[in-house]
């Protein structure tokens, strides 16, 4: 070997060595603490370039391992950034590897910023609660379930025995009194399919607003459904524990079908 060959061996050796920890470095997840590559992606969708930081303020609770994929229980808590930015303005939920990603974007209003409810999950994923407090910046909680999938591309219990028809968009709700301390519990159910259009011959069907009103017609919250939201929507929420009166719960799903229905304070 000649000399020449020898400096070029060794020069291109020495390159490589020092190249290796700079491409090691280079973080493809965009920081995310769950090491999740579809996460940049997420968050240029649905927050582009706005100010956002992981935050332990921001808590999701959810299984280990999802037993019923259709069923997946999901607590979002995010009362620790009460007194951070003027407070929350909305909470969305998305889930990275779902074939629909959005879930759910709440507005709490004159409620606490939480709420639980249950989702369709399509395969193990990270679950994500995008916070937005007033003043533009967002806060993130994550958390990881385990799940055999298929919950998102297999039609529900009363889509596959014909019940749903029977049962369009019927109301159940009903308050605990001093379940948390300082708050009233709220629990809704509304009967609804939840098609996900993602079963053959089965057209997405979802329920698409939901809100609650007081007698004067002021909205104590919003929310903004989508597919991924379990079968019969059971939801909970906390709110204050001064009184309302004449409390409706009004909404409709992406065919036009109104929901309304009174609410016992």
């Amino acid at each position: 070997m000649t000399h020449d060959n020898t400096r070029r061996l060794l020069l291109g050796a020495t390159l490589g060595a020092a190249s290796a920890p700079l491409w090691a470095a280079v973080d493809h997840t965009g920081g995310d603490p769950l090491g999740s590559m579809q996460w940049p992606g997420l968050r240029k969708q649905y927050l582009g370039d706005a100010p956002m930081r992981f935050s332990s303020a921001v808590v999701v609770s959810g299984p280990v391992f999802a037993d019923d994929a259709m069923n997946v229980p999901l607590l979002v808590d995010a009362r620790g950034l009460g007194n951070t930015g003027g407070g929350v303005a909305r909470i969305q939920v998305v889930v990275d590897r779902n074939p629909v990603r959005e879930v759910l974007t709440f507005e709490p209003l004159k409620a606490l910023p939480m709420l639980a409810f249950r989702i369709r999950l399509e395969q193990a994923s990270p679950v994500r609660a995008l916070v937005q407090t007033r003043d533009g910046a967002w806060h993130v909680g994550s958390t990881w379930v385990q799940a055999a999938g298929g919950g998102c591309t297999v039609p529900g219990a009363t889509r596959a025995d014909g019940s749903w028809s029977r049962t369009l968009n019927q109301v159940q709700a009903r308050f605990f009194n001093n379940v948390l301390e300082g708050s009233r519990r709220l629990r809704v159910r509304v009967m609804h399919p939840m098609d996900t259009g993602l079963v053959a011959g089965i057209p997405a069907f979802y329920i698409e607003q939901l809100q609650l009103v007081d007698g004067a017609g002021a909205p104590w919250w919003r929310l903004a459904l989508h597919e991924p939201v379990s079968e019969n929507p059971l939801i909970t929420f906390e709110l204050p524990p001064q009184n309302g009166n004449g409390f409706r719960l009004l909404g409709r799903d992406n065919n036009g079908n109104r929901i309304d229905a009174e609410v016992g304070a």
